[in-house]
């Protein structure tokens, strides 16, 4: 055995990132998904370790934050706060329940499926991903619908394309 074989064998292997997760429900969100669902949907989307909070907010507290935050006067459907990103992942995902189910109806998608998907896309976000240029939005999208297909669910840009 070598020095690189050696030092490989001594390094722990890790099949996936660690997660510390705490769920805060302010309002009820039927249709969301349940803790076990959303650690599951967290670490599809994970590249490396990670501490999140996830909160389910109603739309007061959504506009409140997003204006405070965003400087926009409406609730928008999810907002991440990232804190850090190296060498752990710190942050805080916002998801404003009525504006997601709202989303989900007038867009034709399971409800449970939007929930997943923007799940992901905040994370993505806590990660240092954006969607600010055009480039960075394509890929941003196609790294999102690969987790989505890793779930078993469709490209949620699909019928976007086909407009």
């Amino acid at each position: 055995m070598n020095d690189a074989t050696a030092s490989r064998a001594e390094e722990p292997v890790r099949l996936r990132p660690q997660l510390r997760l705490t769920v805060q429900r302010a309002v009820r969100a039927p249709g969301s998904p349940l803790r076990p669902a959303i650690v599951r949907i967290m670490r599809a989307a994970l590249q490396r370790d990670a501490e999140v909070t996830l909160r389910f907010v109603g739309e007061a507290e959504g506009l409140s934050l997003n204006h405070a935050y965003r400087h926009q006067d409406h609730a928008t459907n999810v907002l991440s706060f990232p804190y850090e990103t190296e060498p752990v992942v710190l942050g805080d995902l916002v998801i404003c329940a009525p504006v997601v189910e709202r989303e989900a109806q007038e867009q034709g998608k399971p409800l449970l499926a939007h929930y997943v998907h923007l799940i992901v896309h905040g994370v993505l976000h806590l990660q240092g991903h954006d969607h600010l240029t055009d480039t960075d939005a394509a890929q941003m999208e196609q790294l999102e619908t690969r987790i989505l297909a890793g779930l078993g669910l469709p490209d949620p840009y699909r019928d976007r394309e086909n407009s």
